[in-house]
């Protein structure tokens, strides 16, 4: 499978927020970094993080513009509050092995009413 159809499953996964299927798209010693939290190692830590998330906002990814550059596909999306990101997927095998995602965790913990850090 192409890395922009592995993404397109994956964005589809995530806007039913099932985290099982999701993690399916990793390889078990994957590393997500979503840049604002701590790098994830392994497959299940990447699903034991997307089962916390979902239960704390509903999230929908809106592809803006997806890419496709040999072993990589480069997402830039928005979700409808306006909140803008990009992420970048590393596919070997039909399997993520490493993501990078890039977007504004303060925006995100004010447009969903989460608690804000206090340090």
């Amino acid at each position: 499978m192409k890395p922009k159809q592995l993404v397109q499953q994956w964005i589809q996964a995530f806007n039913q927020a099932d985290p099982e299927r999701l993690a399916s798209f990793y390889a078990d010693n994957a590393i997500n970094h979503q840049a604002p939290e701590p790098p994830l190692h392994g497959k299940q830590a990447i699903k034991h993080f997307f089962i916390k998330e979902f239960a704390l906002a509903n999230m929908t990814c809106i592809v803006e513009n997806l890419f496709e550059d040999g072993e990589w596909a480069i997402l830039e999306w928005k979700d409808p509050s306006g909140l803008r990101g990009c992420g970048f997927f590393h596919i070997q095998n039909d399997k993520i092995i490493t993501q990078r995602g890039y977007w504004d965790k303060l925006s995100f913990l004010r447009l969903n009413n989460l608690p804000l850090p206090t340090n």
